[in-house]
């Protein structure tokens, strides 16, 4: 009887910066202190808008809970980074790799779809400023968020299941930083072109419908300020979107880039550049955009710094 050699993986090697071997604790360092600041950064934000008087309104509501989300979306591959660059091996358990895929997809979901929430409290604040109250009330602000979180954990459970059904009878090696559908499609044997559509097609509908509602919410709120009779209410409509717009654009285009862009035109080496970008980098200058650009952040943070200093 012939035997089919079929070897099963048990774990994959993420490998992550293996080209440049010699900078591995120089990036380790670097990427160390790039938590600490997103951890601090984000910590910072959730304080002052659960605390301060001042920021009681539904879009330091939001910002809250952004900041948390933002905190936990890096928490889900950041250690294990931090780990792999220490003692430079990428060994990564087949379940620990789902559970990290599984994670980031439920928490990147949320992300867009809180990022349309919070356009759509712009909208309402500044196209319905009278009906404002009623319609973003403390139960409704709740309900969207909840429905932020839990609207896509189905689908990207189901779309995680669908991944790791694939076979894997080697090789093992992922050129990438984390656990992602792209590199795990690479190495899955037999023909992957459905799971493929399926990755392309729930990235389009939680990146491209949020970004659409976002982008109408955006086109009435431009048209509404174009209304406004004096300049100083302009500039001010103007900065209270700003700091989002800002956030918005970082964090969909490049995940935009690395997930709805035809297979032909990807690159190794890009990947991980844009893959750090909506993981490292936007929940990075998610605190400095907020705080530099908004007045009450900055008083809220005088007064914690304040009492720091006092006591």
């Amino acid at each position: 009887m012939e035997r089919s050699n079929v070897t099963l993986v048990l774990e994959f090697i993420l490998l992550g910066f293996g080209d440049l071997p010699n900078y591995q604790h120089l990036l380790f360092g670097i990427f160390l202190v790039i938590y600490l600041c997103i951890l601090i950064g984000n910590g910072l934000l959730m304080v002052i808008t659960k605390t301060n008087p001042a920021l009681q309104t539904p879009m330091y509501f939001f910002l809250g809970h952004f900041s948390f989300l933002e905190i936990c979306y890096t928490s889900v591959t950041f250690p294990r980074m931090l780990k792999d660059l220490w003692t430079q091996k990428g060994n990564i358990p087949f379940l620990s790799c789902a559970m990290q895929i599984c994670f980031l997809y439920i928490l990147g979901a949320a992300e867009c779809l809180l990022l349309a929430v919070m356009a759509y409290d712009r909208y309402v604040a500044i196209c319905k400023p009278l009906y404002y109250p009623l319609i973003m009330n403390h139960r409704v602000c709740v309900q969207l968020v909840i429905a932020s979180w839990i609207t896509g954990t189905p689908v990207q459970i189901g779309l995680t299941y669908q991944i790791f059904s694939l076979n894997f009878c080697g090789p093992n090696k992922l050129n990438h930083i984390f656990c992602d559908a792209p590199p795990l499609l690479e190495v899955a044997c037999g023909d992957t072109y459905q799971k493929e559509l399926s990755v392309h097609f729930t990235a389009l509908f939680f990146v491209m419908i949020p970004f659409l509602l976002i982008s109408v919410s955006y086109i009435k709120i431009l048209a509404t300020i174009l209304k406004l009779p004096t300049t100083s209410r302009k500039s001010k409509a103007f900065s209270t979107c700003s700091s989002h717009l800002m956030v918005v654009g970082l964090f969909y285009g490049s995940a935009s880039i690395v997930y709805l862009r035809p297979k032909s035109s990807h690159s190794v080496k890009s990947d991980k550049v844009f893959s750090l970008f909506y993981t490292i980098v936007t929940p990075m200058l998610n605190p400095l955009i907020y705080s530099l650009r908004n007045k009450d952040v900055i008083a809220a943070i005088r007064k914690i710094l304040q009492r720091c200093c006092d006591s």
